[in-house]
């Protein structure tokens, strides 16, 4: 008889060990639902004031740092830079490059960046005026309390952050790496590689640069407990395997990137993110590359504006450069070299005003079209404004318009605006898109 009570109290025993750490595990996830809730609620104030009523004012803005530039530009060099390969002095070929890569004292000035922006993204001045943080150590081993000297630890800091590297690396995130605000990662002057583990989460945050890294062959992280501030971890369900998600955030610029081979998308851009600048960046070897909104049901992504320019889309992608839910979009000076499927894509009534671009069209017949509506009838996409204004098609390559023919003709008459320099620019424009090689004392 004791020994089926003792037997007895030990199974009770039992389940009530067992039981504390469900309601830990039940505590952890109710405090972490509260405190997600009042960052998107936060976050989602930032994206309405970031909003721009006119965004035609914007995208003319950009077009005019082009010409400028070009204008400067003599037309034998434009002779000289057309070729595959460049090895001479440093010329920039766009505002962004103009505005610092030549300079042989960057190294001396990294926030001189930060004034470089252009689009709906040229707010984002990341991490001036704060510290600078030399990352040393590339190992990612506890996501609770990070190693100081890692990535890790340094983007969880409270305020501007402007992140170095002291040299080259390859960093293997065994989670997904969840930024604060007001942050710049910055690999000038060393090869810093982010892959073969998680990638990079920007989420309900503001005031981001990524600039200068190597971002690919990204899998899914598994989840668990993991931190994204100095004050607070949770627990994270499995990452999808983007290369840099953005999510709900607003004012990012990603720069000089070169990505390849994510598990997902390369970028996503979703849940009412806006005031994003994708440029000067490199894209190969991927099928779904850039998602800007990823649901019907998201109406916030109404906000979402994203300029996308002076990028080379290369070697082996397939679809989405970007595939568009609601929003504006801007996709200006870019270089299509290579799809399998289609180039620009959207669904959910997205504004898509394309600009001084070049699309050369795969060999097959199937393919040449640009771009493709997903989920709606002629009847509902024909009303969609998406403009082709000075793109080059090349090899067959055609873009079928859409919406109001006077769309940025009318805000061009209005406005005064100044139109993209023309897609036979694109090539000359996007010639040092990617991660650079800079060396200090030296330009880039």
């Amino acid at each position: 008889m004791e020994g089926t009570k003792l037997t007895s109290c030990l199974i009770l025993l039992a389940c009530f060990a067992a039981f504390i750490p469900t309601l830990n595990a039940q505590e952890i996830e109710l405090e972490d639902a509260s405190y997600w809730r009042e960052r998107a609620l936060i976050a989602y104030n930032r994206t309405l004031g970031a909003y721009k009523p006119y965004p035609h004012l914007v995208t003319s803005h950009t077009n005019e740092q082009v010409r400028r530039m070009l204008e400067n530009t003599t037309n034998d060099t434009r002779r000289v830079l057309r070729g595959n390969k460049y090895k001479g002095p440093c010329m920039a070929t766009n505002p962004i490059d103009n505005c610092w890569r030549c300079n042989p004292e960057w190294a001396d000035n990294r926030f001189r960046l930060a004034d470089c922006g252009i689009g709906f993204g040229k707010p984002a001045i990341g991490g001036k005026g704060g510290p600078i943080y030399v990352v040393t150590d590339p190992s990612d081993e506890d996501m609770v309390n990070p190693k100081p000297g890692t990535i890790r630890h340094a983007v969880i800091q409270k305020g501007p952050l402007w992140i170095i590297f002291g040299r080259d690396m390859t960093i293997r995130l065994n989670q997904e790496l969840i930024m604060e605000s007001d942050k710049t990662i910055d690999g000038r002057g060393a090869k810093v590689h982010i892959a073969y583990g998680a990638g990079i989460t920007i989420q309900f945050v503001n005031n981001v640069i990524i600039h200068d890294i190597r971002v690919h062959d990204i899998v899914k992280g598994s989840g668990g407990m993991i931190r994204n501030s100095v004050d607070h971890f949770g627990f994270r369900t499995e990452s999808d395997g983007d290369g840099i998600s953005i999510f709900g955030s607003t004012n990012v610029w990603i720069d000089h990137v070169s990505m390849s081979k994510c598990s997902d998308g390369l970028i996503d851009a979703i849940e009412g993110s806006t005031a994003i600048t994708i440029s000067n960046s490199h894209f190969t070897d991927h099928n779904d590359v850039m998602l800007l909104g990823a649901s019907n049901h998201q109406v916030k992504d109404k906000h979402m504006q994203v300029t996308i320019a002076f990028n080379h889309f290369g070697k082996r992608l397939i679809q989405r450069m970007p595939r568009v839910r609601y929003g504006f979009v801007h996709v200006v000076n870019n270089d299509y070299t290579h799809w399998n499927m289609y180039a620009i894509g959207g669904s959910q009534a997205p504004t898509i005003i394309c600009q001084g671009n070049r699309f050369i069209a795969p060999r097959s017949d199937r393919i040449k079209e640009i771009t493709k509506r997903e989920y709606a009838e002629e009847s509902e996409w024909k009303s969609w404004n998406w403009r082709s204004e000075g793109d080059l098609m090349m090899n067959g390559a055609y873009f079928v318009e859409s919406g109001d023919p006077a769309t940025v003709e009318n805000f061009e008459r209005d406005f005064n605006l100044v139109k993209a320099a023309k897609g036979i620019e694109a090539p000359l424009i996007t010639k040092f898109a990617g991660a650079l090689n800079c060396l200090p004392g030296s330009p880039c």
